[in-house]
């Protein structure tokens, strides 16, 4: 006789449907999935980010791509453009980008070329070393039409609309057999071994074996489990606030941006982003230093109007994340899980990464958190590395402002990352720095952030031969980002094509 798991998922939203569709399409006739949802609780957010991995999980849940982007409201993202995180140099603003391709190397040695390079006359890093500076930088796609569902020369991820991408989420979920339940949560009865014994709703008494929190902040269930306790890295990320709204384009062919646009204010950063419709815009700030009329001034003075007239939207946040994500019978996914802030876009491809990791560690029988200790060390590890990642855009920083002193301060700084710049002074941050398991960003992001914050790391001399063949070589990635930026479509022309809204095919041109 065959056994079923039953699942059921509290709370929808981007995290609850991505995981109910996630595990119906992996565990198949194996698990039963119902999600309860409560039609009272919006989805946070007005325009979100993702990594690369989406396209990957996108890929495996059956949606195309075409599909996606229509439905979701969904652009391309080849990475983030970061200004004023560093003090202007003689009027010039600084900026620099952090793409999702890897250097380009044919042959080792590219990023010890770049560094050997003199500092007053070399190009900015990322600029050097890929060919997605330019054509992001020209708000071109990432890729031709036809080339395939999900793929193209360069990599990419997404923006889109949290709200409309949710729905498409649960259409699929629905699609795949997930029973879908209307209603609040009224109460949580444990058994005497602290477990979940059911959950009380508006749909009834539900009980399940393996019960998944997708509640938000608000941790509905693993926060009331004994043993749940939140470990809080607010002395290293201080950021806990954002300010949120959309801005409509001041003429319909207005051209995307094809990477999210960070810029930096005197107490935390904004976000821009480019969806089809509209800019989905974000002041992030660390309450410590800014308050709530001070926010809202900054977002004022980057939209160049009254923000009220666009409803902004305020998002408290504690960074920080579960130390047991999975207790007992009961799995933590999205923001019940952790959060640590909107910088980037960690939100989603953490929630991917649970989803399939509760795929993978579920047994088909006996107790279901025989694999809860592997779940919870991966996780863990995974929200340290991202924190030391994030920190790292603000301890390098030179700002006056007291709140970027502060983040300079060695004090704040998480153990691993300290380590890391130490060895980073006489080496590039090298792969065998890292674990892949819990990994979200590889030892190149490290770099293109390191280097594009101005980071001096020493990597010897190099003679006149060597010299002049890697200046063929950083003269060949120009050439090609030069060819690139000029035959890959607009942003803007892809979208729509996909989308079904083009008045006529992408073009090659502006």
């Amino acid at each position: 006789m065959s056994h079923q798991r039953h699942v059921l998922i509290v709370g929808g939203g981007t995290a609850g449907w991505l995981t109910a569709a996630y595990l119906a399409r992996a565990l198949g006739a194996g698990v039963a999935v119902t999600l309860l949802e409560s039609p009272e609780i919006g989805t946070i957010g007005v325009g979100e980010g993702t990594f690369p991995t989406i396209r990957e999980t996108l890929r495996f849940l059956g949606i195309d791509e075409a599909a996606f982007v229509r439905a979701a409201g969904a652009t391309f993202k080849q990475g983030v453009r970061f200004t004023g995180w560093q003090p202007d140099s003689d009027g010039t603003p600084h900026s620099y980008f952090h793409p999702f391709d890897a250097p380009f190397q044919p042959e080792p040695g590219l990023v010890a070329d770049w560094l050997r390079q003199s500092e007053l006359t070399r190009a900015p890093f990322a600029e050097a070393v890929t060919i997605q500076h330019q054509v992001a930088a020209a708000r071109r796609a990432p890729k031709q039409p036809g080339e395939g569902d999900f793929a193209g020369p360069l990599t990419y991820a997404f923006h889109f609309d949290a709200v409309r991408l949710a729905a498409l989420l649960a259409d699929r979920a629905r699609a795949l057999g997930v029973t879908h339940l209307s209603g609040r949560l009224h109460d949580l009865v444990l058994a005497e071994d602290g477990t979940i014994a059911r959950v009380e709703s508006d749909a009834g008494t539900l009980t399940a074996d393996l019960y998944v929190d997708c509640t938000g902040f608000r941790a509905e269930l693993i926060g009331r489990l004994p043993g749940a306790r939140f470990h809080s890295v607010a002395d290293q990320l201080f950021t806990d606030r954002a300010l949120t709204c959309k801005l409509p384009y001041a003429a319909p062919d207005t051209p995307i941006e094809s990477a999210t646009v960070a810029t930096a204010h005197a107490a935390g950063w904004l976000w821009d982003i480019g969806l089809a419709g509209a800019r989905g815009i974000g002041c992030v700030y660390a309450s410590r230093y800014l308050d709530d009329a001070g926010a809202a001034a900054v977002l004022a003075r980057y939209l160049g109007s009254d923000p009220a007239e666009l409803a902004p939207r305020r998002i408290a946040f504690a960074p920080g994340w579960q130390e047991r994500a999975w207790i007992g019978n009961c799995v933590a996914v999205g923001l019940s899980g952790g959060f640590l802030e909107p910088l980037e876009s960690t939100g989603v491809v953490l929630i991917e990464a649970a989803a399939a990791m509760i795929a993978e560690l579920l047994p088909p029988r006996g107790p279901v958190d025989r694999g809860a200790a592997r779940f919870n060390a991966l996780m863990a590890e995974r929200y340290e590395n991202i924190a030391a990642f994030l920190k790292l855009h603000y301890c390098l920083s030179r700002r006056p402002e007291s709140f970027w002193r502060d983040n300079a301060d060695p004090a704040t700084l998480p153990p691993r990352l300290a380590a890391w710049l130490e060895q980073w002074r006489h080496r590039p941050p090298s792969r065998f720095d890292f674990q892949l398991e819990s990994e979200t960003f590889a030892h190149f992001n490290y770099q293109y952030i390191l280097y594009g914050m101005g980071y001096a790391t020493d990597a010897g001399a190099a003679d006149a031969a060597a010299a002049a063949r890697a200046e063929r070589l950083f003269a060949r990635v120009r050439a090609y980002g030069e060819r690139a930026a000029r035959e890959l479509p607009p942003h803007r022309a892809l979208v729509e094509q996909l989308a079904g809204t083009a008045l006529s095919p992408a073009r090659t041109g502006s």
